[in-house]
């Protein structure tokens, strides 16, 4: 498969999902989604001040598959200057919601990293960009640009799944082997979370406690990573 026909395939996959009925498990308001996002937030959270550093206000960071800017508004939340965020993504629609949801200092590209010049960010991100797209080759020339882009001392950080869907043919894995095939750093750190969706659907309506304790126990329950390497 070439990149292009990769492209347009994940350009037609996400345009049919958005939008469509499937949006409304992602409901910001479910109590499973709130539960999820309190979650990521606290490994995030704990994982940028150990690495980049708990001041975040000279963070240059750039979003890759950025959406409609959610982790953009995060690092503002924590500190970041928007001048210094940028966000790349493949789908136009999402960047118009991001630039009416964002502070408008934030800089915003629509295609690939080509524009972004060598060694100009301190973190460079992907929230679940790799599991969506399945050729190999594609996925090793975006992790190379993503290094490229990369100052040295700077930190990428990779949000994905750890396992596949046997109910969605248009996601893959990222496995472990990958992540240190891509990113071959002598600093990283490896984190898992989140209770797998069935099973945090299941038991939404439950004590918090309860998703907490499972999560925490079972660490074969956690359906997600954050990986976290530095660029000697």
């Amino acid at each position: 498969m070439t990149n292009q026909a990769e492209h347009e395939r994940i350009n037609h996959v996400y345009r049919q999902w958005h939008g469509g009925t499937a949006l409304a498990r992602y409901a910001w308001h479910r109590p499973e989604i709130v539960h999820q996002s309190s979650q990521r937030a606290r490994v995030l959270s704990r994982l940028l001040a150990a690495t980049v550093g708990p001041d975040l206000s000279t963070l240059r960071a750039l979003d890759v598959g950025c959406g409609d800017g959610l982790f953009l508004r995060q690092l503002i939340d924590w500190g970041a200057t928007p001048g210094g965020l940028a966000g790349t993504e493949l789908q136009p629609d999402r960047l118009d919601r991001a630039r009416v949801q964002t502070a408008p200092s934030v800089r915003w590209h629509l295609g690939l990293l080509d524009a972004f010049p060598d060694d100009s960010v301190d973190l460079v991100s992907a929230h679940t960009v790799f599991s969506s797209i399945l050729d190999e080759d594609m996925r090793r020339a975006l992790a190379a640009e993503m290094w490229r882009v990369l100052r040295p001392g700077g930190w990428t950080m990779i949000f994905d799944f750890r396992y596949n869907n046997p109910r969605n043919p248009n996601v893959r894995k990222v496995s472990e082997v990958e992540l240190l095939r891509f990113w071959p750093a002598e600093k990283r750190h490896y984190r898992t979370l989140m209770l797998v969706p069935p099973l945090s659907r299941a038991i939404a309506r439950l004590p918090w406690l309860v998703p907490e304790l499972l999560t925490a126990l079972v660490p074969p329950l956690r359906s997600h990573f954050v990986y976290m390497a530095r660029k000697d």
